[in-house]
């Protein structure tokens, strides 16, 4: 079982930043991938920014289109923590921020609580 506790989000202005933070705690893999998705009301949950860490994949990083140069993922693997820089908000990133937990090579993975993040106009 893994747990994942996520701290950050609240209500910012457009144009400005927040910073995302995720700690998982319990059975964690060394290889392992950790991603942010999101989910704005009645729309599909879509991935925001995903980091690996482990064998080769070490720190790769994967960005959804929508935040490319605006968002930066980043882990602390001594904490297992991973971090999502958010700036140059617009309203159209209001919505409910969820941190993921995988083992690579597993198919269970594991979701946190989720984080509100609301720009405003």
């Amino acid at each position: 079982q893994v747990q994942l506790v996520e701290s950050g989000g609240g209500l910012v202005q457009a144009g400005g930043s927040l910073r995302l933070s995720c700690t998982a705690s319990g059975s964690i893999f060394s290889h392992n991938a950790m991603t942010w998705y999101r989910q704005a009301p009645g729309k599909q949950r879509e991935l925001v920014a995903a980091i690996t860490t482990g064998s080769s994949t070490d720190g790769s990083t994967l960005y959804g289109d929508s935040v490319k140069g605006r968002f930066a993922i980043s882990r602390d693997n001594a904490k297992n923590t991973v971090s999502l820089q958010m700036t140059h908000l617009n309203p159209a990133d209001t919505a409910v921020y969820y941190c993921n937990y995988a083992a690579l090579g597993s198919a269970i993975d594991y979701w946190g609580q989720g984080t509100q993040v609301t720009v405003s106009s």
